[in-house]
């Protein structure tokens, strides 16, 4: 059985992402496109195409061509979208590069992605100079995000690149098949994986989406999801910008500056991840701020509680906090709330996105098609879909089969009313406050411990509703390891968001026949 859309399907865009988003900014002209919620700084919309342009004639002249990837690695800063545009108009591709991660984990990144370039921000700098050190990834330049002119440190800024000569590239782009973007995801129980994302598929999702939720000129929307997640990227960038929209960008979540932005930048709409939905319901520091000004909450990439929404809606004075489910190899969309609906489904993830369809099929490996009311995996099929995982055509084939359908690794039911309800999960994937924490980088990580024989993580979950990595660890023999000095050793090693925050010691790591780690036992011996 397969579920489609209720909503008419809406136009494939042929266009590359940078004219897809930009393509109107001359019409909106002077109104603020860009505003750094700490100082104040202003980059209107003609100004960003402006720099965006600039900035790609700088990268050509570099010698940065068309199909080379480029890094991008920095926190969120009005500087971010126009190294990110210009990339695009240059004919390169982003990978985008957590701000969090070591230098080993950018290391990796680049060796897997071919990244010639980076882009880094300053104050990152040391990171990327350290993963790209003798021994490590060659890359041809490292390039910082400063908008202003004049080297730091010896390396070129934006600013530097704005000041170029040459000819602004027009690079020949099959938007269905040229890639626009390489984000990284630990897709089901794996390392992470560039995900294949063409100018096709993220400028079409932006259609998807706004044929359930509307945007509009002018629309002031606060950016404190980090832009290097598929989220943040997509819709706090893509979407409001195209529209004529003014983001208000934070470089990382606190929430007095949340606060304050909110009540002096008059912010109309907020997407965030559940941690923030929490702080909003309970954190007694809200009441201190005038929110009037909030027209809707949309919480994504992890699942929310109901009664916290419900909470965190009665205290900010809205009908209800909205949600929205997806991942990143759907670019990322695949179901939302609309923007005004006097009766959502408690708990949902909201209604599919047009051009999109959905099957429930049974967990059991069965392979039988459900109907309404009916738990089981959920799959997606649409225009959205990813190309596949770069270099990686058997785990691509596994998620994504022959007929096109993606199978998510999530648990749900459509009921009645075409409301999806995500349960559970079949994969093993932990979502730490929206970030993906793949167990089996964690378990290849401790297992290189030399006083650790064997060792597994699951996902659980606190009195708060977070899921935090658990590691389940058997000893070698002789060791006197202790549990701090196992979070220790995770924690030199990997981003803060993977950090492993419990550990318990075992016997032996309970496995199936065929070697599989059991988590549900691991789970319920918490």
């Amino acid at each position: 059985m397969v579920f489609r859309s209720e909503f008419p399907d809406v136009p494939i865009v042929e266009l590359p992402l940078h004219e897809a988003v930009l393509g109107s900014a001359e019409r909106y002209g002077s109104e603020p496109a860009l505003v750094d919620g700490l100082t104040g700084e202003t980059i209107t919309h003609a100004e960003l195409a402006a720099a965006v342009r600039q900035v790609a004639a700088g990268l050509a002249e570099a010698g940065v061509v068309q199909g080379d990837v480029v890094a991008l690695h920095s926190p969120n800063s009005i500087a971010y979208p126009v190294a990110l545009y210009a990339i695009s108009q240059a004919g390169a591709v982003v990978t985008t590069v957590s701000s969090l991660a070591t230098p080993e984990e950018l290391a990796g990144q680049l060796r897997d992605s071919g990244a010639r370039w980076i882009i880094s921000a300053p104050v990152l700098l040391p990171v990327a100079l350290a993963a790209t050190a003798p021994g490590g990834p060659e890359v041809a330049e490292v390039f910082l995000t400063d908008l202003g002119p004049g080297q730091l440190g010896g390396h070129r800024t934006l600013g530097d690149l704005r000041a170029s000569t040459g000819p602004i590239p027009e690079p020949r782009i099959d938007p269905a098949t040229d890639l626009a973007a390489l984000p990284y995801s630990s897709g089901t129980t794996g390392m992470p994986k560039g995900v294949m994302l063409t100018h096709q598929s993220i400028a079409t999702n932006l259609n998807q989406v706004d044929a359930l939720r509307p945007p509009y000129q002018g629309e002031r929307m606060l950016a404190v999801l980090p832009f290097f997640h598929i989220y943040g990227l997509v819709m706090l960038l893509h979407r409001p910008l195209r529209a004529g929209g003014t983001v208000v960008v934070l470089p990382k979540f606190d929430l007095e500056q949340f606060l304050t932005a909110i009540q002096e930048h008059r912010i109309e709409g907020l997407l965030v991840a559940p941690p923030v939905v929490l702080a909003l319901a309970k954190h007694p520091l809200v009441d201190r701020y005038d929110l009037s000004s909030l027209r809707y909450v949309l919480s994504a990439a992890a699942p929310l509680d109901a009664d916290l929404a419900a909470t965190a809606a009665a205290r900010l004075k809205l009908p209800h906090v909205q949600q929205g489910y997806g991942m990143t190899e759907l670019s990322p969309a695949c179901h939302t709330d609309l923007l005004v609906d006097p009766q959502p489904s408690p708990g949902s993830v909201g209604k599919l996105l047009a051009s999109t369809e959905l099957r429930i099929l049974a967990a059991d490996g069965s392979g039988t098609d459900l109907g309404t009311g009916e738990t089981g995996e959920v799959l997606i099929r649409g225009p959205q879909v990813m190309k596949g995982y770069l270099g990686r055509p058997a785990e691509t084939d596994a998620m994504v089969d022959a007929d096109g359908w993606l199978h998510t690794g999530d648990v749900g039911y459509q009921d009645e009313r075409g409301y999806l309800h995500i349960v559970d999960r079949v994969k093993e994937l932990i979502k730490y406050k929206g970030y993906q924490v793949a167990p089996a980088e964690l378990e290849a990580l401790l297992l290189g411990h030399p006083e650790i024989a064997d060792a597994a993580v699951v996902g659980v979950t606190d009195a708060e509703g977070t899921e935090r990595p658990k590691a389940f660890v058997v000893r070698a023999p002789g060791s006197t390891l202790t549990e701090e000095a196992v979070i220790e050793y995770v924690a030199a090693r990997v981003a803060p968001y993977k950090k492993v925050r419990a550990v318990a010691f075992l016997a032996a790591v309970p496995k199936s026949a065929a070697g599989k780690i059991l988590r549900r036992e691991l789970r319920t011996a918490r």
